[in-house]
């Protein structure tokens, strides 16, 4: 349990009922847990879909920065996940746009070192973003740098240029400028055993050039929770479950907000790689291990259809 060290107790069945039983908030991470690409995990949409209709606040914590809110709400619909609203949506961008408005209340401009969805989520909050259609024949001797930028924020960018990290790292000599990342994640997983770069690989090379160290905004960082806290009354971290596939952003992200923990084996990490953690002499590694592990998020299943039982 949060606070407790315990780690990787394989729950089903009764125990997964009570245990579902005794949490007000279920906090699901999305890519791996609930679908992958756009095919939704075998029995993920039902188990959503029942635990909102039986009264569980179900919120939605994902590092993934490449679509804005009312775009997850399409993909929601589109697999199968009838009752998800907009409010239960916190993703790297729009928490980055919450922090950048109403945290540190930007005054300037923000240079964006992301895909089109981050800059989205940032104007539709109200958060100015440097203009920077770059010139192919640019280069950092030469272009342009925006005026007034008080803040560089790195997410996922499949459009990275080496102009963009240039220029990154010039709006970072200013120390007032603010150096923000949506995430952290190295990479992600593809089909056929690929993988693609994550936000945090593009992260590690700024904070190399730049010689400074950004400030995390999605998982594991705690500001995340804040978000949820900020708009959903009666937030008690005893009472909240972070389901994730990842140790070090999903487990890491519910030890550090002391939540209990779970891990579905549908995603990036597996029991092995808990259990090392479990097992290691360093004790910082312990934050990286889940409370419970259950095969897929569809293990939930029998708990809803014993209640359906009941209920009729």
């Amino acid at each position: 349990m949060a606070g407790a060290f315990k780690g990787c107790q394989k729950i089903r069945g009764p125990q997964l009922r009570n245990l579902l039983e005794a949490k007000d908030f279920i906090l699901l991470d999305c890519d791996g847990v609930l679908w992958h690409g756009e095919k939704a995990v075998t029995g993920a949409a039902t188990v959503v879909n029942s635990m909102i209709r039986n009264g569980k606040n179900v919120v939605f914590v994902t590092n993934n920065c490449t679509r804005p809110r009312e775009k997850y709400v399409h993909k929601f619909s589109r697999l199968g996940f009838t009752d998800v609203m907009l409010e239960q949506i916190f993703s790297s961008s729009y928490c980055s746009a919450l922090y950048l408005r109403d945290v540190v209340k930007i005054t300037g401009q923000v240079f964006v070192m992301g895909c089109e969805a981050l800059r989205s989520e940032l104007q539709e909050a109200g958060v100015p973003c440097v203009e920077d259609a770059e010139d192919p024949d640019a280069t950092i001797y030469n272009c342009p740098l925006a005026p007034d930028v008080k803040a560089v924020l790195v997410g996922h960018d499949d459009k990275m240029t080496f102009l963009k990290l240039a220029k990154a790292s010039c709006y970072l000599k200013d120390p007032d400028c603010l150096f923000l990342a949506t995430d952290i994640d190295p990479w992600h997983p593809l089909s056929g055993g690929r993988i693609l770069p994550g936000s945090g690989s593009l992260t590690a090379a700024l904070e190399v050039s730049s010689g400074r160290k950004a400030t995390v905004i999605g998982k594991p960082s705690r500001f995340m929770f804040e978000c949820i806290s900020s708009q959903f009354e009666g937030v008690d971290p005893a009472k909240c479950l972070m389901i994730g596939d990842r140790l070090e952003t999903d487990m890491l992200f519910g030890a550090n907000c002391r939540l209990d923990t779970m891990l579905t084996l549908t995603g990036v990490s597996q029991t092995k790689d808990a259990e090392e953690y479990r097992d290691s002499e360093l004790t910082t590694n312990h934050s990286f291990v889940p409370d419970y592990i259950v095969d897929s998020i569809a293990d939930f299943l029998p708990a809803f259809e014993e209640q359906d039982k009941r209920s009729n």
